[in-house]
């Protein structure tokens, strides 16, 4: 009898601690589809990383980053990642929304061309003709790029395309390059068979923090201990697929089956490159002053941001392990 009782108590214990967990149900919407840099959080899932500190994680795909940074400031999605510059662009014009973690502390913003093109440095740039999108920020920083390395714009010509037709345009030579990322349109050429190059924003004069994941103001006032926990859980699905980056894949391909795994694994490897700069270099989260506030005057100077608002107006690292 007496061990009919504990096993009850047991079950009863276990649907307790289930419904606590429950009770911490938190959605995370990506900037885009499935891809490389989307694969930690797969794998953080698929290993238990975020059940162990009590999430009960949805991971949603997204529509942009500026788009991902909406959907949060609504309220739709606890968390969202997007890139630093939609982040300043919409908490500048009032979105409550602020970055609790600093996940890329480099932009992976490139020039991606055909390696027969000829682009390896920004002079290289004159006289060639590049595909963007409209309203792209990768157009407006890419003024900054320009002016650090007194590149002549009137000598540059742009061509404006949908975003899925800026790597068609390079293929078809319609374009000899095109503004897009080295973790995302570079091995959509490679994988088309072509060998691509990359002139990357960060290592010309043009960095700011890449990749930042946030939530609401108010998310960040009413549930911090649950914003500590997700935090941990990210770090450490983070690591381990630093360690891992192979088996990390596989846990994303159980969700979607038909990426491309060493396309994916690729992806996956630039963006762990990416998690460092020079000043934030070893810990992952955590968001320099330097870098920030460096994307904050690029931002002013060349994507119109108005703002009389410091740094961290816009992001924070009180929820990173001490």
């Amino acid at each position: 009898m007496r061990k009919v009782v504990l096993s009850a108590l047991a079950v009863l214990l276990a649907a307790g601690v289930t419904s606590a967990r429950a009770e911490d149900a938190v959605s995370f919407r990506m900037n885009w589809y499935l891809g490389g840099l989307h694969v930690p959080f797969y794998y953080g899932k698929d290993k238990g990383f975020y059940k162990a500190e009590g999430i009960d994680l949805t991971l949603n795909e997204g529509r942009g980053s500026a788009n991902t940074v909406q959907v949060v400031a609504a309220g739709s999605d606890t968390f969202g990642l997007a890139d630093s510059s939609s982040l300043i662009a919409t908490a500048a014009k009032g979105a409550e929304v602020k970055s609790v973690m600093s996940l890329l502390n480099s932009t992976g913003f490139s020039v991606v061309s055909l390696k027969s093109t000829g682009i390896k440095t920004p002079k290289d740039l004159e006289g060639k003709t590049l595909a963007a999108s409209p309203g792209d920020p990768l157009v407006q920083l890419f003024r900054a790029l320009a002016a650090v390395n007194k590149l002549d714009m009137d000598k540059i010509k742009f061509v404006q395309v949908d975003p899925a037709a800026k790597v068609v345009s390079v293929l078809e030579k319609r374009a000899d390059g095109l503004l897009g990322g080295a973790d995302d349109q570079f091995f959509l050429i490679k994988y088309k068979g072509q060998e691509p190059a990359a002139l990357r924003y960060s290592e010309n004069g043009a960095n700011i923090v890449g990749m930042t994941i946030l939530t609401k103001e108010d998310t960040i006032k009413t549930k911090p201990d649950m914003i500590r926990r997700f935090v941990r859980a990210t770090i450490k699905s983070w690591e381990e697929a630093k360690k891992h980056p192979e088996e990390a894949v596989e846990a994303a391909l159980k969700v979607k089956p038909d990426l491309n795994k060493q396309s994916t694994l690729d992806q996956l490897k630039v963006d762990i490159e990416l998690l460092d700069s020079k000043y934030s270099k070893g810990k992952i989260g955590m968001g320099a002053k330097e870098d920030w506030q460096g994307t904050l005057a690029l931002l002013k100077q060349y994507r119109d941001v108005q703002t009389d608002k410091d740094w961290t107006a816009f992001h924070t690292n009180e929820f990173l392990p001490k």
